[in-house]
């Protein structure tokens, strides 16, 4: 065939040259499968090992929170800017468009409502609907020290053998109920426990004192949790020190939706995570974008 003439005079397999290996910015997930890696470089730019993940899964257990009454109009239009969303599949289908480019994290655990002890939970998503809509994380709330401790534990071990079967990465939750304190030896003892049961990211709060340990001792990225609803220096300041100690990002709701310009806060949180803007620069960039 004439196709075919000189074929093979002009392969070049370069044999003095090793094989090509390839680093993964995200901590803990060079033994993970392909799959999972890419996934995870969905969520967490692979350019600066750090996420801006857009928190809008309160719905599943608060119902319409302030805010988030139409994510069609308050989220959609934010989605673009965030390097992940975090959501329900309910509000996913409903309410974000499909061609969004964002990385996708869907809660995976819920049942009781504000109205109950939110500790009871159980997984509430199989799977396969998270392949089904291309899902990149599940994830599940773990109660360590909660009364149902062991059943939250037993809904992240489920989740994740789920999850290598898929090859959708699990991130855990420390849900910190009233009664435990949010201090560095209580994060560090549940985003410890999360990991070595298998999560390949963990979520939890900020605490001013000892956060950089809570990061140290947990062999997979540790995301920081937005929280409560702060004045929007303060916001960025507790972003900018999380990720300075380490954190991997930071996962936003309450303080990006409930600002009086959201588009302007994930803009100023940004360049805190991505750009390790100092958060009084930041908060410039907020009010000159929010102007």
């Amino acid at each position: 065939m004439a196709d075919l003439e000189g074929n093979l005079d002009a392969k070049k397999y370069a044999p003095q040259t090793p094989l090509a290996t390839f680093s993964h910015a995200v901590r803990g997930a060079s033994n993970l499968d392909w799959g999972m890696q890419h996934r995870l470089s969905r969520i967490i730019n692979p350019e600066t090992g750090r996420t801006v993940m857009l928190a809008f899964d309160h719905g599943y257990f608060q119902g319409p929170t302030r805010g988030l009454e139409r994510i069609d109009l308050n989220i959609a239009p934010l989605e673009a800017h965030a390097d992940a969303l975090m959501c329900t599949r309910g509000a996913l289908r409903t309410s974000i468009p499909p061609a969004t480019s964002a990385g996708l994290v869907l809660r995976a655990s819920g049942g009781p409502s504000i109205l109950k002890d939110l500790s009871d939970e159980h997984t509430a998503m199989a799977m396969n609907d998270a392949v089904r809509i291309g899902a990149d994380a599940v994830a599940v709330q773990v109660f360590i020290g909660g009364e149902h401790e062991s059943r939250s534990v037993q809904n992240l071990t489920t989740l994740v053998d789920a999850g290598y079967d898929a090859g959708i990465p699990v991130l855990g939750v420390t849900a910190v109920g009233k009664e435990l304190t949010r201090d560095a030896r209580y994060l560090g003892l549940a985003t410890r426990i999360i990991a070595e049961l298998g999560a390949q990211i963990v979520k939890t709060y900020y605490c001013d004192e000892g956060f950089e340990d809570v990061v140290a001792g947990c062999p997979v990225p540790v995301i920081m949790a937005g929280g409560k609803k702060l004045p929007e220096l303060d916001a960025l300041t507790m972003a900018s020190r999380a990720v300075r100690a380490g954190a991997a990002g930071v996962d936003m709701g309450r303080n990006i939706f409930q600002s009086a310009q959201p588009a302007a806060m994930l803009t100023a949180v940004r360049a805190v995570v991505h750009d390790d803007a100092d958060p009084q620069d930041a908060y410039e960039i907020f009010r000159e974008a929010a102007s």
